[in-house]
């Protein structure tokens, strides 16, 4: 009789991530949130990069970091997103509005995913 290996590592971090925008996503959408594009990047080495890019009702553009987190250790999800983390994500919603002729009300959003359950932290911090 032959067994099979059991994987002990579970699912990779990126499986994770991914999971954690889907529901992140669906929440959003269930808020009334419009998709417009999902891990928006900017071309070249040491960009930015956008987990969703969303349209609320009265059509302000919503750039949404998302954290999901297990363990709180280290201030859990949202204390993640740092200085260095805040400047790529506004270098990246600096470059994906450049294709937009008049440039629409904005704002930066964080959703966290923690054991708690989802947050979403409207205008968590300034693009300005």
């Amino acid at each position: 009789m032959q067994f099979l290996k059991k994987d002990k590592a579970g699912p990779t971090t990126k499986a994770r991530g991914d999971a954690g925008e889907d529901e992140a996503l669906a929440y959003l959408q269930a808020q009334g949130l419009r998709l417009l594009q999902r891990n928006y990047r900017t071309p070249g080495r040491g960009g930015g990069e956008i987990d969703l890019i969303m349209q609320a009702r009265d059509g302000t553009v919503v750039f949404v970091e998302v954290r999901k987190r297990s363990r709180t250790d280290h201030g859990g999800a949202a204390a993640s997103i740092g200085p260095v983390k805040q400047r790529r994500i506004l270098f990246a919603a600096q470059h994906y509005l450049l294709r937009w002729r008049q440039l629409p009300p904005a704002r930066f959003d964080v959703v966290t995913i923690e054991a708690q359950g989802l947050q979403w932290l409207q205008a968590a911090f300034d693009g300005g």
